[in-house]
């Protein structure tokens, strides 16, 4: 960890010493999800749909090209969960749901709910949104904390954590990829739903605080093979993203 100046940060905001910080983060999840070569992109796509007016056949037909393509995962709304499964069944293809989606602004609670409810409905992936508002007024405790709910939820099950980069300084992006690690499996860019995507910048940025193994996310904007290469390059090792051009 090279920013010792977040940590102390991360650590007042917490109301933690700075050892138990570095404690808190010493042990990051190795993400054992990682692609093993660059060059197929489709195993780094959690294919996505997740428009508001998204129909039953969307989903069918998201999950018919995921298998085509052999992607990493598909990625939908919590009351599609159900029908993703039964059309991925028998596959290797992860099942994500987001939760507290897309502004991130309810409890802990009742993303834990959503959470557990989308793992009920066959979900093994979990893509939540942070409190935004609380991040940026630098309540910490309440960004952590439905992390930790979140976790508690999931079980074993893979957590990603949307930090929602177009929205942060720098330093907050440090600071929140710092209380990701402490408890989660990935750190995701963006929602696709705020004023700006995913940046090769700020990917690079996120991996050089998480280290070597932990899961980065890279989604928002990603729409053509030369995007998700840029992504890769920097970092990333899952791509969030609902173009088909990135397979063809």
């Amino acid at each position: 960890m090279d920013f010792p100046e977040r940590i102390a940060f991360v650590a007042e905001r917490l109301g933690m010493t700075e050892d138990e910080v570095k404690a808190m983060i010493a042990n990051p999840k190795e993400d054992k999800t990682f692609p093993v070569d660059k060059e197929n992109i489709p195993s780094y796509i959690d294919f996505t749909v997740l428009n508001a007016f998204a129909t039953s056949e969307d989903i069918v037909s998201l999950c018919e090209k995921a298998k085509t393509y052999q992607t990493a995962a598909v990625c939908v709304n919590p009351n599609r969960v159900k029908l993703a499964a039964e059309n991925l069944k028998g596959t290797n293809i992860g099942l994500a749901a987001v939760v507290g989606f897309p502004l991130g602004a309810t409890s802990g609670a009742m993303k834990a709910a959503e959470a557990a409810y989308a793992i009920s409905e066959g979900a093994n992936e979990i893509d939540m949104v942070i409190d935004i508002g609380a991040m940026l007024e630098g309540d910490y405790k309440k960004v952590l904390g439905d992390i930790q709910e979140v976790r508690k939820a999931c079980a074993n099950e893979y957590l990603k954590v949307i930090i929602e980069t177009c929205y942060l300084s720098k330093e907050q992006i440090i600071d929140a990829s710092i209380m990701v690690m402490s408890c989660a499996d990935n750190v995701k860019t963006s929602t696709g739903f705020g004023k700006a995507g995913a940046t090769a910048e700020n990917v690079k940025l996120m991996r050089q605080v998480v280290g070597p193994k932990f899961g980065v996310k890279a989604a928002g904007g990603v729409r053509t093979k030369e995007a998700a290469r840029e992504m890769i390059e920097a970092g990333a090792t899952r791509i969030g993203a609902s173009s088909p051009a990135l397979f063809e």
